[in-house]
């Protein structure tokens, strides 16, 4: 019996899997913190609650992640004020997010989490680890498939050039 078997949480971190959960955990609160933010902009109501689900889903992770680092003695990093809330009609026209900016954003930090989650799951030696982040990605992918839906429903998906033919074909 070596020091990698048996119960995956008496195994130590390695500092990979420190340094990717910190860091994860840091992305997430400063992802929670600027959506709270986007939810004082938002007037779309199908796009306000999909962000309250990001944030729902990112108070989850920062939860279980701060829990990992806990019980490892890994110090946490700080987190960002809660934002308060704030009347939309309140900011003025041109100082607030549109409804497509806030939807493109989260967008990108999604698929910037789901890579984030592969990451940790690929250098990860304890199992629980590559759990927690594998439950991590498949909710991220469940959310980015509902941003992907509302983005073409509301037509503020943005296609880059189209390949439609093929050159030698007729």
């Amino acid at each position: 019996m070596g020091i990698l078997s048996g119960n995956p949480q008496n195994e130590p971190l390695h500092y990979g899997e420190v340094f990717g959960v910190w860091s994860f955990l840091t992305a997430a609160k400063g992802f929670k913190a600027g959506y709270q933010t986007y939810l004082n902009h938002t007037g779309d109501g199908d796009l306000k609650k999909l962000i309250e689900d990001a944030i729902q889903g990112l108070t989850q992770e920062i939860s279980q992640t701060e829990e990992l680092l806990k019980v490892n003695g890994v110090g946490f990093p700080p987190t960002p004020p809660e934002r308060p809330s704030a009347d939309l009609e309140s900011i003025p026209v041109g100082a607030r997010f549109a409804d497509p900016e806030i939807s493109a954003a989260v967008s990108m930090d999604i698929a910037a989490g789901l890579v984030a989650c592969s990451t940790i799951i690929g250098q990860s030696i304890r199992e629980d680890v590559a759990m927690m982040f594998g439950q991590f990605h498949n909710a991220k992918a469940m959310l980015g498939a509902k941003f992907l839906k509302l983005n073409k429903e509301k037509g503020w998906l943005i296609p880059p050039p189209l390949h439609l033919n093929s050159p030698g074909k007729e």
